[in-house]
């Protein structure tokens, strides 16, 4: 029996090791933030009782390279560095599904003040509201909703 103890220890530490998550998954590492690799806003109309699609943007590149886009759907960016994030925008049906046509691409600058807390999570929206409005102008936030309610 003594000798089947450390076996059995040995096992439970190579078990929870082995089924513990990522360490990409909802970590942040130090001296990074997480930016949204793609985000689509909407807006809930109250007076209508219905949900407003808006744009969608997605980062399809981080100084000339594609994104690493971690399982969590964010993608990591030091603090205090100047990056350009290149971004597709695209707008969307009444029923959410995107309308073709209406594909644009902007550049958004992060300059080495942006980030300078570590640790945090950050959205890049297509706009700064979701309704009433026409092309692709990227806008940080540290929330899903619009930075701006339309009325």
């Amino acid at each position: 029996m003594p000798r089947i103890l450390p076996f059995l220890s040995a096992l439970f530490i190579l078990g929870g090791c082995q089924s513990s998550p990522p360490a990409t998954e909802g970590t942040i590492p130090p001296g990074t933030v997480l930016i949204s690799a793609q985000h689509c806003l909407k807006e809930y109309i109250k007076d209508l009782d219905k949900v407003h699609f808006g744009p969608c943007l997605k980062v399809v590149s981080v100084n000339g390279q594609p994104p690493l886009v971690r399982e969590d759907g964010f993608i990591e960016l030091p603090i205090a560095t100047a990056l350009r994030l290149e971004t597709s925008c695209v707008y969307r049906h009444a029923d959410g599904t995107p309308i073709p046509a209406t594909v644009s691409t902007a550049a958004f600058e992060v300059r080495r003040g942006t980030f300078t807390d570590a640790g945090k999570r950050w959205y890049l929206h297509a706009h700064k509201q979701a309704r009433d409005v026409i092309g692709c102008e990227p806008t940080l936030a540290p929330s899903v909703y619009p930075t701006i309610k339309t009325n």
